[in-house]
């Protein structure tokens, strides 16, 4: 919750300064901690977005437009009300999905052959590259950075050591720990540190937690689209939280009896894009749990904790690990539960954390995590590493570069190149045979997809604002 709350951290940043304390457990309780804090970090940043107008996470500034001005009306209570019952009901739909609809896309993957898996991943890949970010260009040298970065270390089929600079350091790779805590964590506290957020903060009584009666069916509705939407773009690599927030608010707007009611203070403006911002959580682990395909940034690092822990998911893992899989689920649904029950009647405390100086917490922040990553191999050269990732996120970040493909590349890197040595084993060196599987030749299809409409709506944009608005 306090991820969540905090500007400046959110979703990915938090489970990536959290990964060390996984170490020591098991990879159930790994994972469910992980996927906790991905989940309720969500509705974290709702609290300051409606009580001081400051989102915890980038997906809370839709929240902000409606949920403060509903504040300053005195109706603090009905905004937070309505997105934790949103919340509820979105996650909890959304886990149903993943419990009938998991299993299903699991045993169609079982199909899937190295060639499918690689042509999969290549997909996942530039979807993710082409549908985040302004710069195509940008996202692709972030791709092709990860990429560089998973080649570190031994080569798995010759034994060759590549990329080590001649240190024994870089034998074993560069560790995933450092990575995601360094471009995730420490660049957003970096950039966090150069914000002003030290001025004082009024904090709304919160009273009345349920809508009036007449806004009763109003707000159904748009948690029942909002439902649908957030579950249905959680499916799709490439996409994040922010989407289906804008796209549910744009969608109550649109279809409200009253649009130019919004932006004064409207309930359905606050349920719909909340309950899709957590109904998207669900949805986004169908493709990691039965694909092993990350669709957002926080997802890879799920991935990535995954591998740690000796997991590899994909259509095997609901067969080979059936118990962390479902423990995952089921704590999902009691989490879900607990966050209802629980959060509203601390929201006043979490927001004051609000209140806590920058330059007091993020140090602190920084000082426990790059202990936890001292602890993990007891090497001064991971802490080092991650700091020096740190600053790469930082400079990424402030040069508009995505730091979301480079994680994905890096967790896939090494699955992508043992599945394409494999495909070229079984084609005898001869690359045309892909385009000669239909599953292939559908997804590569796909990519050529994606990539055209990337490049053409980048060509719209700068026509429409010009070469110092958006690059390519």
């Amino acid at each position: 919750m306090m991820v969540g709350v905090l500007p400046g951290l959110g979703p990915s940043a938090g489970t990536a300064l959290l990964l060390p304390l996984t170490f020591g457990m098991g990879p159930a309780s790994s994972i469910i901690m992980l996927a906790g804090i991905y989940y309720v970090a969500m509705y974290g940043g709702t609290i300051t977005s409606v009580l001081v107008n400051i989102p915890g996470e980038s997906a809370s500034v839709i929240t902000c437009m409606e949920g403060y001005p509903l504040a300053q009306k005195g109706r603090a209570g009905v905004a937070l009300g309505v997105a934790a019952i949103g919340s509820f009901i979105g996650g909890t739909i959304a886990m149903i999905g993943l419990v009938f609809v998991g299993p299903f896309v699991a045993s169609q993957a079982l199909k899937f052959g190295p060639p499918e898996y690689f042509c999969l991943m290549v997909m996942g890949m530039t979807m993710v590259v082409g549908l985040m970010g302004k710069s195509l260009v940008k996202g692709m040298t972030s791709a092709f950075l990860g990429l560089a970065l998973s080649l570190v270390g031994l080569d798995n089929s010759s034994g060759i050591a590549r990329f080590t600079l001649g240190t024994d350091y870089l034998l074993s790779g560069l560790d995933f720990i450092c990575l995601a805590i360094g471009l995730f964590g420490l660049s957003e506290i970096f950039l966090s540190l150069e914000a002003d957020l030290h001025s004082e903060v009024t904090i709304p009584p919160i009273k009345g937690l349920f809508p009036a009666k007449e806004e009763r069916p109003i707000v159904a509705k748009s948690i029942l689209r909002g439902t649908v939407l957030g579950f249905l773009i959680g499916l799709v690599p490439g996409t994040n939280s922010v989407i289906p927030t804008i796209l549910s608010y744009s969608l109550e707007k649109k279809l409200s009896k009253h649009p130019e009611k919004f932006g004064t203070g409207v309930v359905e403006g606050v349920s719909g894009p909340e309950t899709a911002n957590n109904a998207y959580c669900g949805g986004s682990l169908i493709p990691l749990f039965t694909l092993g395909i990350p669709t957002s940034p926080t997802i890879a690092i799920l991935l990535g904790a995954f591998v740690m822990h000796g997991l590899q998911p994909g259509p095997m893992l609901f067969q080979e690990n059936p118990d962390v899989v479902w423990a995952v689920i089921a704590s999902m649904f009691i989490g879900n539960t607990l966050l209802l029950f629980m959060n509203l009647p601390m929201a006043g405390f979490w927001a004051k954390l609000t209140h806590v100086p920058n330059r007091i917490m993020f140090p602190i922040i920084i000082v426990l995590c790059l202990v936890g990553t001292y602890s993990i191999n007891n090497s001064v050269m991971d802490v080092v590493m991650t700091f020096l990732f740190g600053i790469l996120g930082y400079l990424m970040k402030k040069g508009d570069f995505p730091i979301a493909p480079i994680i994905l590349t890096f967790v896939l890197g090494d699955i992508m190149e043992s599945t394409l040595v494999q495909s070229m084993t079984m084609f005898r060196g001869d690359a045309v045979q892909f385009v000669q599987r239909p599953i292939c030749a559908v997804m590569l299809l796909i990519t050529a997809a994606v990539l055209v409409v990337s490049i053409l709506t980048t060509a719209k944009r700068r026509a429409t604002y010009g070469d110092e608005e958006i690059e390519m």
